[in-house]
């Protein structure tokens, strides 16, 4: 038999989904900005939704007030962030929900941004207004993993992405393009590029592969930013992904032994940008680096594609926050590229392992997802 407690949790996860539904709409347009979404409920009606679309622009809270209008006055507000409490770019939610006579707050996650730090809930109960806060926490805060990687760490949430065989193969001959996964798996991956703010790959996929790293199998699309690692500025000057109708512009990260004509020459291409960074003890270039210097850039969510070499040194200095691996049905042989290459593993025990392994199917392949860090814990 169900309670009246029963019945209002279950009214306020309702109505907390579609907070969330509303925040999905800001996916991969937010950034360094979270994805918020909020929704105005009076006597169990909706009366107005809303969502942040961009930094610099009304929060979500706002939308929906300004939507609202006077039937604001007495109504629940459920919101998939805790409203803020300080002026940035927008003036402080919590002040205008308290203005238009909000009665009842219901806070999907706590904000970890340390401007707010419980400040938005505090000043609301101060206020008298009831506050409810945790209702669907670890749904709001997977929608935000980008967001919370960024505004604790600076960095970008790094996700590993790669199509391969059964055998591991990521083609079918070593430093050449060959298709191992289905069209399935690469409207997916249409989707993860339009959803994510950069996009990188190293020097010998370029080279091997020619490709554009845009978005292009989704409607109203949007391409990230394209980065490009090369030490020594390899890439010929001629490559398509530096000669693309794209808003998004292509940094490359080199080495401060590269070339200075080879720097000119790129800096000469319109929409090209070149970063000089060190090396780490092996040479390479220093990933840290490279994830600070985005992270300063806004970028909160890092799409890597590889190769095997990119792959692997980000796994081996622990940097790779999700992995999601297509795994295509068929063998590569022996002449392909493996996933990783100089990553050495002793045995089971000291094996990168994920943690909340999904698994789910497009078309014929299979999507293997899980994390290497746990970024989501309860306020509680």
């Amino acid at each position: 038999m169900k309670t009246p407690e029963n019945m209002s949790i279950e009214i306020d996860i309702k109505f907390m989904r579609l907070a969330l539904r509303e925040a999905k709409k800001g996916i991969g347009r937010t950034s360094p900005n979270p994805c918020v979404g909020a929704v105005i409920v009076q006597d169990d009606i909706v009366i107005s939704r809303g969502y942040h679309k961009k930094a610099g622009t009304p929060h979500a809270e706002i939308h929906a007030l300004q939507k609202a209008g006077d039937k604001a006055r007495g109504a629940t507000i459920y919101v998939t962030l805790e409203p803020c409490n300080h002026t940035g770019r927008t003036p402080p939610c919590s002040h205008a929900l308290y203005k238009a006579g909000i009665r009842r707050v219901v806070v999907g996650m706590e904000d970890p941004n340390p401007l707010v730090d419980g400040s938005g809930n505090s000043f609301l109960r101060k206020k008298g207004i009831e506050v409810l806060s945790g209702v669907l926490e670890r749904d709001c805060q997977e929608l935000n993993l980008p967001f919370i990687k960024h505004i604790t760490t600076g960095r970008p949430f790094v996700v590993m992405k790669a199509g391969m065989s059964l055998d591991g193969k990521l083609n079918y001959q070593s430093g050449e393009a060959g298709k191992i996964t289905g069209e399935q798996s690469l409207k997916k991956l249409h989707g993860l590029r339009n959803s994510f703010d950069a996009i990188l790959v190293g020097r010998k996929t370029v080279i091997a592969d020619n490709p554009s790293l845009t978005t292009r199998l989704v409607k109203n699309g949007r391409d990230p930013l394209r980065v490009i690692l090369d030490s020594s500025l390899q890439i010929s000057p001629e490559s398509k992904i530096f000669h693309l109708k794209s808003s998004a512009p292509t940094i490359v990260f080199c080495s401060h032994f590269a070339a200075k004509d080879n720097i000119k020459q790129l800096l000469e291409i319109d929409g090209v940008l070149v970063q000089t960074i060190g090396t780490d003890k092996e040479g390479r270039l220093d990933l840290n680096d490279v994830l600070d210097n985005l992270g300063k850039m806004g970028i909160c969510s890092l799409l890597v594609e590889g190769g095997a070499a990119v792959h692997s040194s980000f796994l081996k200095k622990d940097l790779v926050d999700r992995v999601m691996l297509f795994m295509a049905p068929l063998f590569g042989g022996s002449e392909g590229t493996p996933l990783l290459s100089n990553l050495p593993v002793n045995n089971r025990k000291s094996a990168p392992k994920l943690l909340n392994v999904s698994y789910r199917r497009y078309g014929d392949d299979i999507l293997i997802q899980g994390d290497l860090t746990e970024l989501i814990c309860s306020s509680e």
